[in-house]
């Protein structure tokens, strides 16, 4: 059977992973005086810089997930599983670390030792650079288990090692020795932290209070509860200010004063899920957070009374996102909807686009009121299941219409404030039980027209919100609930599909129907391409149907699917009709043949497809991820029907990619850097990588002189003595300078001065007893157009100082025939081809009279003629074959 991958679609990236579940590690670098944050998603991890928060590496992935990482002054470290890896750059593996017999779940960075406690109970010691095991300490998971582990500050080798049980042991690592067990405080110890004075450690545990312990004398300072539950992490500012801010698994954050002793400020809703880790900054009043809500925060301290506020953020959906769409023609943003209700815009070019039109509220006015004791999940819409936007006036108002789940009002979204709009459209006197499934709004930008699951179908105007009308005599347009609503370009026609299998034609003002079609199956989902005018339904028997909305037929049938067709985008220009369903395939249906041309597998089922208007990206969105992937169209090149046994083959999501804008080049990747061979084959031409003034002008080299000549000879100034001589009188004259020895002398040069042979000569020479021309032409590239004539020009007996040896004609210098073996080795090696023929023609300017009486140089000068010949009817046969193509694609009618 025939097997292959998708031959349009290849993997690009993926657009809003930020963060998981794992605590993130912060690290600064020397070099750049620059904090950076690492965050794990999934099978690689992130790295970005705290000041931007601008993403500046991605990691190669790992054969599992990351469950812990941390960092050092050279390496990030990273478990996935049993083994440890070591990246350099940020980016590559440089080892490995086996020996676990468990999942690792804790890692700790100590100088050239790494720690690492796995869930089986062994602490393992690896030396970092051999990547050998130094010492092994096992563990009864009964008795002692290890949930946390922190290095004391200014204890040598040692090692706080802290249990689920509750007690904490003091080991030293290199001689292997329990130093010191601390009986607890009768709670699960869940978080290690060093605070800024020495011999003082911050104690987190699963009950929720806080524990400042002296470990040197074994003695608790001050104690803290916090009443959100276990404490997920602690962090000490070292700033200034006595502070150590504790974080929960409801998403809260508390800032407890150390001198005071008391709750200073709070942060409350900081993530919407568990808070994976709080880290303050070295020295600065900035707080980074990391949460599984894919988000990273940097809070900054400014506010009066200690209060934090959020100074930058990268975030995304924290469920994975069930509706996408592409916004406005420029294929630029891509809208996502997802299931933890928030709808967000995904900028293609840079992170720095992205916006978060936020949660949806019931009431805006009641939501200003939920610090006062209303229930912050009370106040929410649930999420959004089908939304449509419009780009043509939405600077005037809302320009985004959602549905949402077991909800018959719909919203309206503002896309250029980022936030909800003003309107609830909701029907006059609709049933109580009847929720909106569909949505369109006109191309105009001024309606929109919403379907129910009563069978309503609505018109509202945008601008004021006001209900305009409905479809049907009964106001109802369907005996069911609606599938699909759709308006062509010109505001004349509105398309509705119901569950009574039934598609129908409406005109738009008159809201009258003209037309209906019957179908042979239920339909699931309906979409326009309003250019062409094709009309695609899914029908819940996994086939599909496009409808001519002028001739109102059925003009295409394509089956294939094995599940619920879940979404479908046309192309720009309505040739192609891409389809994704719950059988992890997405297809690609070529239109004007009714075949399939593309088809191939995803590990997850795509729940969202949206082809951008441009033509460049498909936008995907699957089931329980939260990333919205994009694939580059590779074009539709020898595309041909796929075949009825065609077996798809499973093609790996792409994954997240540096912006060029924010990638940091070390010293050590410069190293790395990528240098173009000299010649890619030798079959090609290469040209030389000067520029064109050391090799255009050679031929007029006579005419610049005669341009540039001078009018009268510079005359040089009167040299005078440091202290200038003066005549004796009343008036200080100066002494007029005596006519010097140099100036009485000859200005004529002996011929022995001329006779010595330039180090051109004596290269070109030797190169003509070993056949290697690199030397010679090695020197010839730096000389300037001047001392390049001045070379060639002295290659000859007359010219001065060549050699007495001829050639066996006894006519032409042998350095004549030297330099002509060198052009010849330039063009059958096919690399610096403008320097050969810009060399060979100055040559053959200044020789030309002496080379034609001698039969031996003629004889050269006839071979390089063949090649010069040979090579030149490549080229124009290469030109002729390119010229001919531009011109008919200039001309042609395609």
């Amino acid at each position: 059977m025939p097997v292959g991958g998708s031959a349009l679609f290849s993997g690009f990236r993926v657009l809003g992973l930020y963060s998981g579940h794992v605590p993130h590690a912060l690290r600064y670098h020397q070099k750049h005086r620059e904090f950076y944050v690492v965050t794990a998603v999934g099978r690689s991890f992130h790295t970005y810089n705290v000041n931007r928060l601008g993403i500046v590496a991605v990691s190669n992935s790992l054969p599992d997930d990351i469950s812990c990482v941390a960092a050092d002054r050279m390496l990030v470290f990273a478990a996935a599983g049993r083994d440890i890896s070591a990246f350099a750059r940020n980016k590559e593996v440089v080892m490995r670390y086996h020996g676990h017999r468990q999942e690792v779940r804790l890692l700790l960075p100590l100088g050239d030792q790494l720690i690492s406690a796995d869930a089986g109970g062994d602490v393992i010691v690896w030396d970092v650079q051999g990547g050998d095991e130094y010492l092994r300490l096992q563990f009864d998971s009964a008795s002692f288990d290890v949930s946390a582990m922190m290095h004391p500050s200014t204890y040598l080798n040692k090692v706080l090692l802290g249990s689920s049980q509750g007690a904490l042991q003091l080991w030293n690592i290199k001689t292997s020795k329990l130093v010191y067990t601390f009986p607890g405080w009768s709670a699960g110890v869940t978080s290690l932290q060093q605070s800024p004075a020495v011999d003082v450690v911050g104690v987190g545990t699963a009950t929720g209070r806080i524990i400042i312990h002296n470990i040197r004398l074994d003695e608790t300072l001050m104690s803290f509860t916090q009443d959100w539950g276990p404490i997920s992490s602690l962090a000490f500012r070292t700033d200034g200010p006595p502070i150590v801010a504790s974080s929960s698994p409801q998403g809260h954050i508390a800032f407890w004063d150390l001198e005071r002793r008391q709750l200073v400020t709070q942060l409350r809703h900081a993530h919407s899920t568990a808070v994976a880790a709080a880290t303050f900054v070295h020295r600065e009043p900035l707080l980074v957070t990391n949460g599984a809500d894919n988000a990273i925060k940097v809070w900054i301290f400014d506010q009066e009374g200690g209060g934090a506020r959020l100074l930058r953020s990268r975030q995304g959906h924290s469920a994975p996102p069930t509706t996408i769409h592409h916004h406005s023609n420029d294929g630029k943003n891509i809208l996502s909807a997802g299931q933890d209700g928030t709808l967000q815009s995904f900028s293609t070019v840079h992170e720095r686009f992205n916006k978060n039109l936020g949660h949806g509220s019931i009431n805006k006015k009641k939501e200003k009121k939920k610090k006062k004791g209303l229930s912050y999940e009370e106040l929410r819409l649930p999420a959004i299941t089908a939304f449509s936007s419009a780009a043509a006036r939405q600077s005037d108002w809302d320009g985004i219409v959602a549905c949402h789940r077991g909800r018959l009002a719909t919203t309206t979204w503002n896309y250029q404030r980022c936030t909800m709009g003003a309107h609830h459209l909701q029907p006059p006197a609709a049933r109580s039980n009847a929720i909106a499934t569909a949505v369109d709004i006109t191309s105009c930008g001024n309606f929109a027209v919403i379907g129910s699951s009563c069978g309503r179908v609505d018109v509202y105007n945008l601008q004021s919100g006001q209900h305009r009308g409905c479809y049907g005599n009964d106001e109802k347009a369907h005996s069911g609930a609606v599938r699909g609503v759709a308006t062509e370009t010109l505001n004349q026609m509105t398309f509705t599909a119901g569950s009574d299998w039934l598609l129908k034609f409406w005109r738009f003002k008159s809201r009258k129907q003209e037309d209906q079609l019957k179908l042979h199956a239920a339909p699931a989902s309906m979409m326009l391409h309003r250019d062409s005018g094709m009309l695609a339904l899914s029908l819940d028997d996994f086939t599909l149907a496009v409808v001519d909305i002028e001739t109102r037929r059925v003009v295409r049938k394509f089956a294939g699917h094995h599940g619920n067709v879940n979404d479908m985008t046309f192309s720009p220009d309505g040739r192609w009709l891409v389809t994704a369903a719950m059988d992890c395939t997405i297809r690609t249906w070529d239109l004007p043949s009714g075949s399939l041309v593309d088809c191939f597998l995803v590990a997850m089922a795509p729940v969202g497809v949206s082809l951008s208007p441009t033509g460049d990206f498909l936008a995907t969105a699957h089931v329980d991820s939260l990333g919205v992937y994009l694939w580059s169209l590779c074009g539709p090149v020898g595309l041909r029907p796929l075949p009825a046994d065609h077996q798809p083959t499973e093609e790996t999501l792409p994954g997240v990619t540096a912006d060029e804008s924010e990638q940091e080049v070390t010293s050590e990747e410069v190293d790395d850097a990528y240098e173009s061979a000299e010649q890619l084959g030798a079959e090609l031409v290469t040209l030389s990588l000067l520029p064109e003034s050391r090799w255009k002008s050679l031929l007029h080299l006579d005419v610049i002189k005669r341009r540039n000549k001078p009018v009268a000879p510079p005359a040089a100034p009167a040299a005078a003595p440091f202290f200038l001589p003066t005549l004796p009188g009343l008036t200080p004259r100066f002494a007029e300078p005596t006519p010097s020895e140099q100036e009485t002398q000859s200005k004529l040069l002996r011929w022995g001065s001329l006779s010595q042979r330039s180090e051109f000569s004596s290269d070109l020479e030797s190169a003509l007893q070993t056949g290697s021309f690199e030397q010679p032409l090695r020197l010839l590239k730096d000389c300037g157009p001047a001392a390049l004539s001045v070379e060639l020009s002295c290659l000859t007996s007359e010219g001065g100082g060549a050699s007495s040896l001829t050639s066996e004609g006894g006519g032409a210098s042998s350095l004549l025939l030297a330099f002509i073996q060198m052009i010849d080795s330039m063009l059958a090696s096919g690399r610096d081809f403008d320097l050969a023929h810009a060399y060979l023609a100055l040559f053959l300017k200044l020789h030309l009279r002496s080379l034609s009486q001698d039969p031996v140089a003629m004889a050269a000068l006839l071979r390089l003629s063949s090649r010069l010949e040979a090579g030149w009817a490549e080229l124009r046969a290469s030109f002729d074959q390119s010229l001919c193509l531009l011109t008919y694609t200039k001309s042609a009618l395609l």
